[in-house]
């Protein structure tokens, strides 16, 4: 293949036409594709990762979140906030006390698939 300043290049404009044809048909439109990107952005996040974990077994209080991953509930509420903007929990109140728990068995299944997908190594 040649090279053009150190990197190779195809000599071909479009070699294989119809394979590109079908592909760009069903490619998401750009706004599609830019909220995907922000969605998997909320997963770049070490503590959201944790809470998700964590509301993958029971849903639970602020307070309780706080204790199982040992930080503030300020910091906990924060994490809430963007995991609710993201619509990957939702929130239920009783009384005082607002429970939070996964949105839907979506997120429960891109969990599990990252995690097998990493156990795979």
């Amino acid at each position: 293949m040649p090279e053009q300043n150190g990197v190779e290049v195809c000599e071909f404009l479009c070699a294989h036409e119809s394979v590109v044809a079908e592909v760009r048909a069903h490619m998401p439109d750009e706004d599609t594709l830019f909220e995907l990107a922000e969605f998997y952005k909320v997963f770049g996040d070490s503590t959201r990762i944790r809470i998700l974990t964590v509301l993958c077994r029971h849903e639970m209080c602020v307070c309780d979140l706080a204790t199982i991953l040992s930080m503030n509930q300020s910091a906990i509420s924060h994490q809430l906030r963007i995991l609710k903007q993201a619509r990957l929990i939702t929130a239920r109140r009783e009384g005082k006390q607002v429970f939070y728990s996964l949105a839907d068995d979506h997120v429960h299944h891109l969990l599990d698939t990252a995690i097998e997908h990493l156990a795979e190594r």
